[in-house]
């Protein structure tokens, strides 16, 4: 069943349910037919025995009183009625038959037990009757007045079939229009099934139906909003691609140089001393900046982070323990200020312990011999302040984009240090802000 369309289990589903209610509904209006016609005859001989009971006995003869057949009393206008629609009798106490109808009437048998109704048998006759048994006000006589059972069961059939006839002829109808209306009502989703199989799988652009009904309208915005994270993924991927293939075109050739130096170099040792020095550097510079890629790409690709409670004083000091050689190195000296009380931080201590390693080497690469860098935490933000050279106002601007350095950079590098940093600041909801110092250098300014 679940192989079937959507379309043609609900057609089969309203066919099967509306010939289940429809069997249900005629079985109900038969019985209930049945059940008030009985009342009615069975109402209707009473009125007729109390009527016959009534008579004057002594105008009987000794003689039984045989009235003529209905039929012939009538030949036109005697309606429907049948020798089996109602008969009586009239029979004394030791059951000698006085009086009868003259059509079945005059088979009625003397089984009378007690007023009321009962069911018995003609004389030469199988089909149940329906007889009412009632006593003279002078007890003297039984009136009897009875009913074929197969009459009432052909009326109330025929009043049924008479009710349920134009249902009959309507239910057909009935069916088409649903079959229609519900193909008429699934059509925009076979136009939606339509335009999913014709598009390119690099298509992101949403699907547009007018008459989605209300019900699948959710799971239409929801297609909508899966095509436009499926189209930002790719064009992160293919961004990573370009970014990476035109940055590692330089670090590359640069090697490539540095091993044909080598190899030219033959018994200068301290040519190829010198040619393997940079080699090894330019390893790094292109270990380093395939790290980035690939970090700054799994960031961009988070929606999501597993945050939990962050002391960010031991996270900054073991920051500035672990640069502390690169810093002696330069020449460059690292404060930390922090307030004697927690700073407590909801975020992801990995990534956060990143973006601090990014704002320290981008310090101590651009600070001057001898100078320092200033590393302050409060409760309400963190500072990273060196006494570099800064940037100017135009290059401010663009400080943090992707792969952007300020012209006249001596120091090597790829420009996406400060991106990492501001990304992993937007994942933490962190405001990151770029600055020159008024006493000279270079400021960021993170704070929530």
């Amino acid at each position: 069943m679940n192989k079937l369309s959507l379309r043609l289990r609900l057609m089969l589903g309203f066919i099967l349910l509306t010939l289940i209610c429809g069997g249900a509904a005629s079985l109900g209006a038969w019985w209930q037919t049945r059940h008030n016609i009985n009342k009615l005859f069975d109402t209707q001989q009473m009125l007729f025995a109390k009527r016959l009971a009534t008579m004057n006995p002594e105008q009987i003869n000794t003689q039984p009183l045989t009235m003529p057949k209905s039929k012939r009393m009538l030949k036109h206008h005697h309606g429907e009625q049948d020798d089996d629609t109602l008969a009586f009798a009239v029979f004394t106490r030791d059951g000698r038959m006085v009086m009868n109808d003259g059509d079945n009437g005059k088979d009625f048998l003397f089984h009378y037990q007690r007023d009321g109704f009962t069911d018995d048998k003609l004389k030469d006759d199988d089909d149940l009757w329906r007889l009412v048994w009632l006593s003279t006000p002078d007890n003297r006589y039984l009136v009897v007045v009875g009913q074929e059972w197969e009459y009432r069961d052909d009326m109330t059939r025929d009043i049924v079939q008479t009710n349920l006839f134009p249902w009959l002829i309507a239910l057909p109808v009935m069916i088409l229009l649903l079959l229609w209306l519900l193909t008429h009502e699934l059509a925009p989703l076979k136009k939606m099934a339509h335009q999913l199989r014709q598009r390119s799988p690099d298509d992101s652009s949403p699907l547009h139906e007018k008459r989605v009904p209300q019900e699948v309208r959710p799971l239409l915005e929801e297609l909508n909003a899966l095509f436009a994270r499926i189209g930002e993924m790719l064009v992160r991927e293919r961004r990573f691609t370009s970014d990476a293939a035109h940055e590692l075109r330089s670090p590359l050739a640069a090697l490539k140089v540095q091993t044909e130096v080598v190899q030219l170099a033959h018994d200068d040792e301290a040519l190829r001393h010198h040619a393997l020095i940079n080699l090894d550097k330019g390893i790094d510079r292109a270990t380093r900046l395939v790290d980035q890629l690939l970090t700054l790409s799994r960031l961009e690709s988070s929606e999501e982070l597993d945050k939990q409670p962050v002391d960010l004083q031991p996270l900054l000091q073991q920051a500035v323990m672990d640069h502390y050689g690169k810093a002696r190195s330069a020449g460059v000296e690292i404060m930390l200020t922090s307030p004697d009380t927690p700073v407590i931080f909801p975020g992801n201590t990995l990534l956060l312990s990143l973006m601090m390693r990014n704002l320290l080497d981008n310090a101590i690469r651009y600070s001057q011999a001898g100078g320092n860098i200033e590393l302050k935490l409060s409760q309400h933000g963190i500072e990273v302040a060196d006494d570099g050279n800064g940037v100017s106002a135009e290059d401010l601007k663009r400080i943090g984009e992707r792969f952007y350095r300020p012209p006249g950079q001596e120091k090597s590098g790829s420009g996406l240090g400060l991106s990492i940093v501001s990304q992993i600041a937007h994942l933490h909801a962190m405001q990151v802000t770029f600055a020159n110092r008024e006493e000279g250098g270079f400021i960021v300014r993170i704070s929530w």
